[in-house]
């Protein structure tokens, strides 16, 4: 079982500020949760398949093309400023300058 000032740092380690009734309730939750973690520790798993997801998903992906029609070549031969076909903005990004 998790003691009071284990609790009390794992509180101050997440910045919060606990009452003494929810320290007490928090360390008999925590003790518990912690217990059922020592249980599953116990199962043996070495025959089960690791998997990263509980149903089989596949990621379905296009290849990347060039599908500018007339209307995006034409916006950018009107744009004020560009660079390389691309319309050339402003930078919104500021660098920080080393102290």
């Amino acid at each position: 079982m998790l003691s009071k000032e284990e609790v009390k740092n794992i509180a101050k380690l997440a910045r919060l500020g606990l009452s003494e009734k929810e320290i007490t309730k928090f360390q008999k939750e925590l003790s518990s949760i912690l217990g059922y973690v020592e249980k599953l520790k116990e199962v043996d798993v070495s025959k089960v398949k690791a998997t990263s997801h509980a149903v089989k998903v596949e990621n379905i992906t296009r290849k990347d093309e060039d599908r500018k029609s007339g209307i995006e070549k034409k916006l950018v031969e009107l744009a004020p400023d560009k660079e390389r076909g691309f319309v050339k903005v402003k930078s919104i990004i500021k660098q920080n300058e080393p102290n």
